[in-house]
This record gives C-alpha cells, structure tokens and sequence, in this order.
C-alpha cells in the first residue's frame, strides 16, 4: 500500500483568498481542509496515448472492433473493459457516517473517501455516485441503469429501513453483487472478532447470549450473521426495548428480526437483556450505565462501536469485560469495515460473481479471523487495517466460497 497518494490538483486548485492553510484567508490551518483541497482522487489512462498510433487504438477507428466483439459476445466486456474491476459507491445521502441525513453533495468527501479505501486496501477501482432522490424505487431503477458499467456496487451511508429494501430490489434487478457495507461489513468484522474472543476464552460461538444495541442496518445484520455462524443466543433492543414477537409495534423488519432472535423471549429494556449476557455489542450510539454492564456475566465481551463516543468507555469496559473493542482507531480492537469490505469485493470481481451470499460473507470472517488466529491477546482479536495480510487472506476466501456456492462466473 502506498504510504502517500499526491493530490494531481493541489497546485491548480489554490487560488488567491483561499489558500491550504484554511477554508478562508484568516482562518487556522486545518490539514483536513487541506487534504481534501480538489478532491482525494482523480482518472488516470492505463495505457498511453503518446501519437497518432496510440490514439488510434485507445479510441477510433481500434475500439470499433471492440466494441463489436462486445456486442457478439457479452461476457467479452470483462476482459475488454474496466468492468471486473470497479465498484459503484452510491449514497443518497441519508445516514453518514455520524452526522446523519447531510444530503448528496455533503456526503461526497466521505464517497471519496470510502472508493479511495477500496483501492488501497483491496486494489479495487470505485467511483463515488450521489443521488439526489429518497425514494426507493427511483434509487433501484437509477442504479439499475448504470450498473452495466460496473462490476458492483456498494450501497453506502443510506438509512435504514430503506437500506434493506433497497439492496434486495436492486439484487433482484441486476446480476452484479450488491453490498450494503453499513450493514455486512460491520457484521462481517464483528463475527471474526467474536470468534477470536471466544477462543481466546475457551469458548464456542454456540455457548454465548449477546445482546446488540441497536436495530438498524448494522444491528440486523450482525443479529443474522451471528444466527447464521451459531450463536448460542441474541437478541437486538431498539430504544423501546428487546425486539420480540410479542410487540405490536414491530415494522416488518423487525418482525422478521423477531422471528430468528431471542429464543430466551426476553422482553423489557436493554438493561435488563444484559444481566448474565456473554456479549454486548453497540451499533446505535447513546450510553451503558455501568451497573448494567457490570451484570454481564463472566468474562464478557463488550463491543461498544458508536463513534466517536462508545456506549460505555473502554477504561470502563475493562472492569467488566475479558475482552473491549470499539470503533475507534485510537484503542485496541477497533471493528473497522476497511477490514472486510476491500478484499470481499476483490474475491467477488475476480470470479465475476454475480452475487455476494451469506456463505461468502461468512468465509470472509473466518479469513479475518484466522489472520491474527495464532497471535490473540485481550488486545487482539482483530487485525489493523494496515495488516497486508488481511485483503489477500479474504479476497481468496470470498473467491472460493462464490465458486462453491455457484454464483462465479469464472
């Protein structure tokens, strides 16, 4: 990976009143700013075009054979095109990061962001798309439309309960892998980071009672891949409480939810799911008092994920727990979705699958996992970002996995 990227429009984009020191003249120096100064990427050929020769082949009359050779044979535009090799990164806006419903052009700086992640951590190409619509069925039919010109499309930052009907609509219409990454990214890196703590404790998926904060894209998604890997039990609160089937004020998600968690038919607050719970994890921000987490039962877990503020502090947590993770990069563990979403992508592109399944997802948190396997400390169940060893150890995870579930195309 490159330890720097040069900013191609650095020098052309610093007009006088508004230098790199600052938005404005006056104002402090702010590196964000600074960085994100242009824009954080640019188009570049990869091939040349020096003479007429080049231009010739690169353009017309050269690329009228391949487009006709495209037109006999489809499948030809993923060896002739960029295709196989890039990602559609859409938003609408709705649900960045921690600042909530900004709107297209306010989210922008962080699609930027997420397709520069997907090259440098997992040697894909993304391109970030905004929309300006909320609807559902106009974002599946915009989508669908441009989805010839890519190999897949990561869905980002869009809120829930739209997120979920989005992802399966669009699915239905395009045969590229659609990915939500708020929801199975997180999930993904949760599982793996389960796993290890579990080993590190002498214990298995199946002996464990969790219970997620948290019932939206992330939390739903965590709750099932959990189910789907064993979990012993889990059941997900919303801020009225445990999400269980005798609650009429479920939406259909939740009641789907419902149907396939808390088998011990929990009812009441989250504070009272925790009394001898083996695992809290937090994907909905607000605070643990630490009388509740002080319940949990022998050596828990807890994974307090909201940014930037936990839902209970690590020094905290570490009273309580065997084990701490967090979503923030200045403490140990952090479940960071950089860690599944570069390398599952990369497994799905290089076998041309037309779908990302619950078994590729599941594969890649057992690679996840197994990287830092042999290495696990209470400071340790998961890898850094920046472990080489990571995309490589999951973009062939995902790959196998997409063959044996017959969805490769190659």
């Amino acid at each position: 990976m490159a330890a720097e990227m040069a900013n191609p429009r650095s020098d052309s984009m610093s007009g006088s009143g508004e230098g790199a020191e600052g938005v404005t003249d006056g104002e402090p120096f702010d590196p964000a700013f600074a960085l994100h100064r242009g824009g954080k990427m640019a188009v570049q050929a990869t091939v040349p075009v020096r003479d007429r020769d080049d231009l010739s082949l690169a353009y017309t009359p050269g690329v009228a054979k391949v487009c006709s050779a495209i037109a006999e044979q489809p499948e030809l535009v993923h060896d002739y095109t960029w295709k196989s090799q890039v990602v559609a990164v859409v938003t609408d806006g709705s649900a960045v990061l921690g600042l909530g419903d900004i709107g297209p052009e306010a989210s922008l700086p962080v699609m930027e962001g997420k397709a520069i992640l997907f090259k440098e951590f997992g040697g894909v190409d993304a391109v970030p798309i905004a929309l300006d619509c909320r609807d559902v069925d106009e974002i599946v039919e915009t989508v669908a439309r441009f989805a010839p010109s890519f190999g897949g499309v990561n869905l980002e930052d869009i809120s829930a309960p739209r997120c979920f009907e989005i992802e399966r609509k669009l699915q239905e219409r395009v045969d590229i892998p659609i990915f939500h990454d708020d929801q199975h990214g997180t999930a993904v890196v949760t599982l793996a980071a389960l796993r290890n703590a579990a080993k590190l404790t002498d214990r298995s998926l199946g002996q464990l009672r969790a219970v997620i904060s948290g019932a939206g894209a992330a939390g739903v998604a965590i709750a099932r891949i959990l189910t789907e890997a064993g979990i012993g039990d889990v059941a997900v609160c919303d801020r009225k409480g445990v999400v269980s089937q005798d609650r009429e004020d479920l939406t259909d998600v939740k009641r789907e939810l419902a149907g396939f968690t808390n088998k011990a038919g929990l009812t009441g607050s989250l504070e009272a799911a925790l009394d001898g719970a083996d695992v809290f994890i937090g994907v909905s921000g607000g605070t643990v008092r630490q009388e509740a987490v002080a319940k949990m039962a022998p050596g828990a877990f807890i994974f307090a994920m909201a940014n930037p503020n936990p839902e209970i502090h690590p020094d905290v947590a570490h009273q309580h727990a065997a084990v701490v993770a967090t979503g923030r990069s200045d403490f140990p563990n952090q479940i960071n979705n950089v860690l599944a979403f570069p390398g599952i992508f990369a497994g799905a592109l290089q076998v041309r699958a037309s779908r990302i399944t619950e078994g590729m997802k599941l594969a890649a948190a057992e690679a996840l996992a197994a990287v830092v396997a042999d290495e696990l400390s209470a400071d340790k169940v998961i890898p850094s970002p920046f472990d080489e060893r990571v995309a490589p150890a999951v973009t062939a995870a995902v790959a196998a996995a997409a063959r044996a579930e017959g969805v490769a195309r190659r």
